[in-house]
């Protein structure tokens, strides 16, 4: 059905006609499924094709409209308790979700090259850039198997909310967190210090960093069990994948801040994206201001 009212706290899924796309409604529908939630799913089109001005106005609309249905269909057939609903809208995909981000749960959207407005790593970063809430990216990955939620942390703020909506996301479906912590010196330090003396003043405070991060999550979720992992030598991207290698979720935060923590929403998302492990939310929990 088209939608009408304002869905409470939906789940928003970005569609596009590809099977990318559908496996990540799959994934969308079984979160709504578990989570209570509804679904709206949204599809773009370019503003300049839905001029009335313009001829073929009426086909794309008509094709955009055919793709909803479609896709609603299917969506009833995967989880019929689901309350689904569609929305055709004017636009590029960023505006149309950003627009409908603000109040929902989630946006979902899938990987593949056919995603309008370029690869999909930058067109998730642009999403989740502007999105009032958590941007899950899935792939087309086997879960089959798969245990545990992974999460980035580098001590800001940001990867803090990262690491709580990760504990949230572990204890709600029974898994196990595991909170990576990559640090990676610039080599002036490296080679300002004796080796040995390097590594552990290094390893001491970021280990500190790390379990300052996690403290508190035993208070909030006592059945849950919390993995610290430090890694010294790898860029966080690469120990971000290593580590969500057969992962069923891995969580990034906003952006980091610091001169080696690294989890910025530009540069170790987008590797992230690029090489994804697993599906991969990147959380939008509360803006923090920084003095930098």
């Amino acid at each position: 059905m088209e939608v009408g009212q304002v869905m409470k706290n939906p789940i928003v899924v970005g569609v596009v006609d590809t099977n990318a796309s559908r496996t990540a409604l799959a994934w969308a529908m079984d979160r709504a499924a578990r989570r209570k939630l509804p679904v709206l799913l949204v599809h773009a089109i370019d503003a300049r094709w839905i001029d009335e001005s313009f001829t073929p106005s009426a086909m794309v609309k008509a094709a955009g409209i055919e793709l909803l249905s479609k896709t609603a269909a299917y969506a009833g057939e995967l989880e019929p308790s689901v309350e689904v609903e569609t929305l055709l809208s004017p636009g590029s995909p960023g505006y149309a979700l950003r627009k409908r981000s603000k109040g929902a749960s989630m946006v979902v959207i899938g990987t593949g090259h056919n995603w309008p407005g370029g690869p999909v790593a930058d067109r998730a970063l642009q999403i989740a850039a502007v999105a009032r809430c958590p941007v899950a990216v899935v792939g087309e990955q086997d879960m089959t198997g798969r245990r545990g939620v992974v999460v980035g942390a580098d001590g800001s703020a940001e990867s803090t909310q990262a690491v709580s909506f990760a504990a949230a996301e572990a204890d709600s479906d029974g898994q196990e967190l595991t909170v990576v912590h990559a640090v990676l010196a610039p080599p002036h330090l490296e080679r300002a210090m004796p080796a040995a003396n390097f590594n552990e003043a290094v390893v001491e405070e970021e280990r500190i960093i790390l379990a300052e991060t996690v403290a508190g999550l035993a208070e909030n979720y006592p059945d849950l069990v919390v993995h610290q992992v430090l890694m010294s030598h790898n860029e966080p991207a690469e120990a971000l994948v290593s580590a969500a290698a057969n992962a069923k979720l891995l969580v990034l935060g906003s952006r980091g801040r610091g001169s080696f923590k690294r989890l910025l929403m530009g540069s170790t998302a987008h590797s992230v994206l690029r090489s994804l492990p697993c599906p991969t939310v990147v959380t939008r929990v509360r803006r923090v201001k920084h003095p930098d």
